[in-house]
């Protein structure tokens, strides 16, 4: 029985010592993050990728119709007058009409990751992004920046452009296709003249 106590001691003193340098791993992070918050984008340097869907169409039409027509006329006089001054009558008269049209429209779709660079206390966050595309020898740019409201961006940290506040969205191209779509010297030169 008496080494069944010693034994039994050692053990306890055994499990002391190695409960005392043993470190336990918990399940939850310690770092303050729950593994139930979700990973939307709330901080600087976030990435949130907005869903470009822009459509524009201006139509504008303008008729002006405007026009005058006078008279004076004199006739001859009473008395001694009568004989010296004929009939006069003058006229005159102006007309004006124009008529214009213009029309414009375009649409632009793309995705495009952008990151948060600034945030503000009303739940709002500056977001700037750019995406170069070489095709060819022509090289197509995207360029957006806006602000975007932390309800409106999406779980997987997707937001429409239309929910982009003071959005600037730039399309930019340079290269041979890019080149073709612009006027000449000599027609430039012409429509500066005339």
């Amino acid at each position: 029985m008496k080494i069944n106590k010693v034994v039994f001691l050692n053990l306890i003193v055994l499990m002391l010592i190695v409960s005392v340098n043993a470190s336990a791993n918990s399940l939850f992070p310690v770092d303050g993050t729950s593994m139930f918050q979700d990973k939307k984008a709330r901080n600087p340097g976030d990435l949130v990728t907005v869903i470009i869907v822009e459509q524009a169409q201006a139509r504008q039409n303008a008729n002006t119709n405007a026009g005058k027509e006078s008279e004076v006329s004199v006739g001859p006089g009473v008395g001694v007058l009568a004989d010296l001054i004929p009939l006069l009558k003058v006229g005159g008269g102006d007309s004006f009409k124009s008529d214009g049209s213009t029309s414009r429209g375009g649409s632009l779709q793309a995705k495009l990751t952008t990151k948060v660079v600034e945030t503000y206390p009303n739940n709002t966050m500056k977001i700037e992004g750019r995406q170069k595309i070489l095709i060819n020898g022509d090289e197509q740019e995207i360029v957006i920046s806006g602000l975007v409201r932390n309800q409106d961006v999406t779980p997987d940290n997707t937001v429409l452009s239309t929910f982009v506040a003071d959005a600037e969205i730039a399309f930019l191209g340079t290269g041979i296709v890019a080149d073709k779509n612009n006027p000449g010297i000599i027609t430039r030169i012409f429509n500066w003249l005339f």
